[in-house]
C-alpha cells in the first residue's frame, strides 16, 4: 500500500517526525473545532487536510 504523499517528504519539510505529528496534530484540532464552531460539514477528515497542508507548504514550522 502507498501512502499520498509519502511520509519520507513530510518529514523532510518539517525536520523530524516527532515535529511533524504534532504539528498535523494541533492543527487537526483547530480545523476539527473551527467545523465544529461554525457547523459546518468538512469533506474531508481532519488530519487528511492537515497532511495536505504540510505537504504543500501551507503550513510549516517556523525555526
Amino acid at each position: 500500500m502507498m501512502l499520498y504523499p509519502p511520509m519520507v517528504e513530510l518529514v523532510e519539510k518539517v525536520g523530524s517526525r516527532y515535529l511533524l505529528v504534532n504539528l498535523v496534530a494541533r492543527r487537526a484540532r483547530t480545523i476539527a473545532e473551527t467545523a465544529e464552531d461554525q457547523a459546518e460539514l468538512l469533506e474531508k477528515k481532519p488530519v487528511s487536510t492537515a497532511i495536505e497542508e504540510v505537504f504543500t507548504g501551507k503550513l510549516s514550522i517556523k525555526k
